[in-house]
This record gives C-alpha cells, structure tokens and sequence, in this order.
C-alpha cells in the first residue's frame, strides 16, 4: 500500500507498489488484489481453476453475475474481455507489475461504462538498461511456474517484455462426500507473455505493446473442459507542450473461447455433453485526451470509442447447431476539472455516452477534497452505467446442473452514489476511512426460474432496484523491519424486496505482517468473508470461512534468491457454489523457487 495520498481526486484511491505486489501470498494477480478491502471475483474461486466467465470483479459488493463492474486497464490499455467483460488474471506476470492503483466507485467521468464501481489500474515496470528477471517455482499438486522479463533501455528508445507459463494438476471442486466417478481435478495450463516497444522524441513519446495468452482448463469432470486464445495489440502516443499535453491510444484485441458443458446424473456416476460452445470475438477501440494545468485549476477532456464483436454458438447433440451474436458500438465525450480554493479542491465532470442498442446516458460527478497537514477529507456524488456486454444478451452456459439463459432484451444499470471519507497520513502510517451508498436500478442478474433436484434454470434478467451501502477502513503502519496493513469492507447490499444480492458478503476483512530485514522477508496473510449466498432467492447460503497464506524469501547472493509460499496454510475448507451440488475452494498449494532479479 502506498503511503502518499493523492490529492488528485475525491475517491478513495489504495496503491500498490511492486513490494507490495511481490510480498504478498498468491498464484495470480487476483489472489494478491483480494488482500484490498472490497476486491472480489463473482465466486470465491481462485483464477487458478475458475471458469473464465467467473472471473468478474467487484468492489464495495457491486455486481452479482460473472460480468465486472469494473474497469481493468494495462499500462492504459482496457483488458476486460472484450465479449464478456471479465478478466483474464492469468495475462499478467505479477512480478513484472511495478504498481497497481484502484479507485473505488465512478467519482470521475472519464471512465465509461465498465467503470461502474471503479477502476483498477495495472502499470508494467519501467524498462532499465539490461535488467534480467527470471523465476522458477515446483509444488504440489503437478504446480510448475517459469517466468522470464527482460529490458533494455538507451537514451531514444527502450524495449521490454515478459513471459510466464504455469500448469498445474489441480484439485477436486467437489467435496469427497459428494464425489462420483465423473469428477476430476480442475487444473490449468497457460502461457502469456508481452513486449514493450518504447520511442523517445522532441515531437513526443510512443509506444507499441503486444500482448497474448494460450490458456486450457478442466473444469472438474471428465467431460468439461474451456480454452481460450487472447492477443491484442496497442499503440500509444503522447507530447507534452509545458502547459498542455496530448494523448492518443488506439488498440484491437481478438479472442477465441470454446467450452464443454455436461449434464451429470444424481450420482455423479454417469455424464452426458449437451454441447459444445465456441466464441469468437473482437474489439477495437481507442482514446484521445487533452490535458491543460494552471497555477489553480486543472482541465482534462476527450472522447473515446470501443466497437466490439461475437457470437456464441452451440454445437448440441446429436446434430442441432443454436448460433447467437452481434456487434455493440459504444463512444462517449467527458471533461474533468478541478479548481483549487484555500485548503480546499473542487471537482465538477461530465460524460455524455452512446452506450450501444440506440441508449443513451450522460453521468455527471462532482466531488470535494480539503487538506490540511496530514489530514484530507473527501467527498463526492456521482451518476454512472453499465451497458450489457454482448455475453448477457446472447450466451448461455452452464455451470454443473445449473443452466443459465441469455437475454437480448437487457436494459443497462444504473447507479447513483455518493459517498465521504477521510484520510490520515504520517511518515509510517497511512489510516483511510470511507462510507458510501449507492442506489442501483435494473441491476443485471441470474434471476431463477426453476428448482429441481438435480437441476436448476436461471435467466438473466434486469432485477428490482437495489440499495448498496457500506464502509470500508484501511491501516497501514511500519515499524523498523516491520510492517503491517489492515483493512475491513461492511457492506448491506440488499434488493427492493429485501432480499439479499446474491455473490456479496456483509463483511470482508484482511490483515498482513511482513518482516523485511536485509536479504529477508517473511509476509503472514489472512483473510476473511462473512457469509453470502449463491442465488437471487437466498436459498443457496455460502458460509463463511478464513484463510491464511505465508510467504518467505531469502537473498542468496546478489541478484538470486530463493523463495517459498503457501496458500491456504491451514488447509481450511470452505463453498464457493451450488450447482446445485456443492463446490469447493482451494486446498493447500505450496510452491519452492529461485528468483533472479537483477543485471
């Protein structure tokens, strides 16, 4: 967590910087982001072995289906799914992450639609002059990890990239209880890996970024299994005239998804393959921003665009073909400003969007700061939407026996929020507090539409109205060698007819202790959740549970070091669905490697 307070904004911004990232306990990315108040995925489950379509983010309990709320970018580049809006955590290499800054909630209005509950922001590092970094861990459960980054700078130009593949065996989703001879191991296997092409220049910076990944999933049975192949391409300028700068981002990403999905007895003996699903999909977008900065007040403007693509379509046994798609255009103009006064700094935005099916939205924000020594308090009201990704209105898909139909006739959601809070900053310690509320309207959801032992139906579907309130707390101290964060989410997320919104625990919390002294760092994570429950009905409860993880390293000699992690230490078991069977989350996963990072 970063110990500077941004007074750049009325949201409530938490930074991670590449320690931070490196010393925290976790496989993917989003195991190490969960240690943040409010970050969660749809399910509980771990990228390690989550479906895809899982992999959806949340934060502050916004959000009850697999697609994010969220707005994920890369070096400035979005990497949602450009089909489904969900992330694919196994893109980044987390030790080639020099930082990670998420805002909560839509205080500014530059961000579209995919900025309902906020933005995350993933920056690579910077490239040094013949800097080398390499990794390799072995575990149980088949776990094998290989990463490898490079960079070269010179005074015009400099060029990096980095590597990862990864596989494992995984383990049983199913409780041995509940287990048949149809269930296996959920493991993945994955290569990624991006260059970095950077130009220095009197007329301005640019740079080329490609990135691509080659993932395969089993899902837990013998028939059940996901791949997908995800490459995209960016180019990005910018010129700075004292003043003013300019901006210019253009990107495209294509996508190839295909999934098995079965039907099991209630035995879990016998299985059957309804069908066969394949997505194709692409995105093409980009962005241009001004910026102007005066001695008292700050003005940025711009305008974007983001046309995407798809098409799902079912190969069903034994021989019907079911095909369903479309193209979504979306583009939008904002202006954010800001104007200081006195101790205080007040912040006005607009953003008129053309949000794709002939709807249109415009969302304002306007927000407050005001400082005084290491005190800041903050305000802000806003008004923000989220279009319905091409993935809700065409695709079905199952999970278990559990099948979920799609909806062409989805309106988007709507939010108004307003939230205040405080932050508190010294030389070792950071204490930032926030309460928030938030009014959602025609909420998209897995609405049920039947029951039955052995199967249930769900349909998306725009909900009643739903009221979101809450506040999360953030501690962070350091001492000599130690250092310790703390951190709690409450959150009361509930629909008009009182019932709960499904997939959004009351309470959240983490806690870690890290001890770095010379060649030495020994990190204790914990987390844990509040219950939940797994449907619009209420009827499916997730109880919950806790987990601990532990990391050491070691310096050996100059740039190399050994290092050793464990999730999950106390092999604590806990739900993260019913489909209707129960499915469970990860065991204990231990890894052992040797790391160089240096010349």
């Amino acid at each position: 967590m970063s110990a500077n307070i941004s007074a750049e904004s009325p949201a409530n911004v938490t930074g991670l910087d590449a320690a931070a990232v490196e010393d925290t306990p976790g496989v993917d990315l989003d195991d190490r982001l969960r240690q943040v108040p409010g970050f969660s995925l749809f399910r509980r489950s771990s990228s390690l072995v989550a479906h895809p379509t899982t992999q959806g983010i949340s934060l502050r309990g916004v959000g009850s289906t697999g697609a994010s709320r969220t707005l994920v970018l890369w070096d400035g580049i979005p990497a949602n799914d450009p089909f489904g809006g969900w992330v694919y955590w196994t893109q980044f290499v987390p030790d080639e992450v020099s930082r990670v800054e998420i805002s909560r909630g839509a205080s500014t209005s530059v961000f579209g639609d995919r900025g309902l509950s906020g933005a995350i922001s993933i920056f690579s590092r910077q490239p040094e002059p013949r800097h080398l970094l390499a990794d390799f861990a072995a575990g149980n459960r088949g776990a094998e990890d290989a990463s490898l980054g490079f960079s070269q700078a010179w005074s015009r130009a400099a060029i990096s990239g980095a590597a990862r593949a990864f596989t494992t065996d995984g383990y049983y989703i199913v409780p041995a209880a509940n287990r048949g001879a149809v269930d296996r191991m959920a493991g993945v296997r994955f290569v990624t890996g991006d260059v970095h092409v950077d130009g220095y220049s009197s007329l301005g910076n640019v740079f080329l970024k490609v990135s691509a990944l080659a993932e395969d999933r089993r899902n837990g049975t013998a028939l059940t299994h996901n791949s997908t192949s995800l490459g995209t391409v960016a180019l990005h300028y910018e010129r700075d005239f004292g003043d003013d700068s300019v901006s210019l981002t253009g990107f495209h990403t294509r996508e190839g998804f295909h999934s098995s999905f079965s039907s099991v007895s209630p035995n879990r003996d016998t299985e059957r393959l309804p069908y066969l699903q394949t997505v194709p999909s692409q995105a093409t977008g980009g962005a241009g921003l001004w910026r102007h900065h005066a001695s008292a007040w700050d003005l940025l403007a711009g305008a974007d665009v983001d046309r995407v693509s798809g098409s799902s379509t079912d190969y069903l046994r034994p021989a019907v073909l079911r095909a369903a798609g479309g193209t979504q255009l979306q583009h939008g103009v904002f202006a954010q400003a800001d104007a200081a006064l006195g101790p205080a700094r007040f912040f006005a935005g607009l953003r008129h969007s053309f949000a794709g099916q002939g709807s249109r939205f415009l969302s304002p924000s306007a927000g407050v700061t005001v400082g005084r020594k290491r005190l800041r308090l903050r305000g802000s009201v806003y008004r923000a939407f989220r279009a319905p990704t091409l993935n809700e209105l065409y695709r079905e898909f199952r999970v278990g026996n559990t099948d979920t139909l799609a909806n062409p006739s989805l309106r988007p959601e709507t939010l108004f929020g307003a939230e205040a809070g405080a932050d508190w900053s010294a030389e070792d310690t950071v204490f930032r507090i926030t309460a928030y509320r938030y009014a959602l309207n025609d909420l998209i959801t897995n609405t049920t539409v039947s029951v039955q032992p052995n199967a249930i139906v769900r349909r998306r579907a725009n909900a009643a109205a739903a009221l979101s309130r809450g506040f999360e707390a953030e501690l962070a101290h350091r001492y000599r060698a130690w250092s310790g964060t703390l951190s709690y989410l409450f959150v009361d997320s509930r629909y008009a007819t009182g019932l709960r919104v499904p997939q959004v625990p009351r309470r959240q919390g983490s806690a870690q202790l890290t001890y770095r002294a010379g060649g030495t760092l020994a990190s204790l994570a914990l987390r844990g959740y509040g219950y939940q429950f797994d449907d619009d009905l209420n009827q499916f409860r997730l109880g919950g549970y806790a987990v601990a993880e532990f990391l050491a390293r070691r310096r050996l000699k100059g740039p190399l070091s050994a290092e050793a992690v464990i999730d999950n230490l106390l092999d604590r078991q806990f739900y993260v669905a019913f489909t209707p069977t129960p499915n469970i989350g990860q065991p204990r996963l231990w890894r052992i490697g040797l790391r160089w990072d240096g010349p």
